[in-house]
């Protein structure tokens, strides 16, 4: 089953079972992948499309809880958290620090990278293999330590 079509059972779910936190943040997802739909004029979203779109998703959340716990919001932080748990358990796994540096170790070397200076051919190599496996963060910070930045 695609993520689109999860989302959508899982609201159904969450309507059954009247659990509102959780069928609003269900809404807030479908209402990214119907503004999706409607800028292509398809009839699903592929499920690459839809990992992108929850992690800018996920991104936004964790940049609101963060804004609200600096702002002495713990109240509207917790929403987010709770918006932000909905939203990754859609979202597949992201590879561990470890791998994370054994591919970063392994684009360095195919692409001859000898200095800071060539952190971006890295990088393109990294997501071109592996974007939807990794951090792009912690990949940047591994690809500098290595680099020497």
């Amino acid at each position: 089953m695609s993520i689109y079509d999860r989302v959508n059972e899982g609201m159904k779910d969450a309507m059954r079972a009247k659990d509102k936190e959780r069928l609003a943040a269900l809404r807030g997802i479908r209402g990214a992948f119907i503004l999706a739909l409607k800028e292509d004029n398809s009839d699903t979203v592929p499920d690459d499309r839809a990992i992108a779109l929850l992690r800018s998703l996920a991104k936004q959340r964790k940049d609101s809880i963060d804004a609200y716990t600096e702002g002495g919001r713990s109240d509207l932080a917790d929403a987010e958290t709770a918006e932000l748990a909905v939203i990754e358990e859609f979202l597949p796994q992201l590879a561990d620090e470890a791998t994370t540096r054994a591919w970063v170790t392994q684009a360095i070397a195919a692409t001859g990278a000898t200095g800071p200076r060539e952190l971006g051919k890295v990088i393109g190599a990294l997501m071109k293999a592996h974007k939807a496996e990794m951090d792009a963060g912690l990949a940047r910070t591994l690809i500098a330590e290595l680099l020497g930045e």
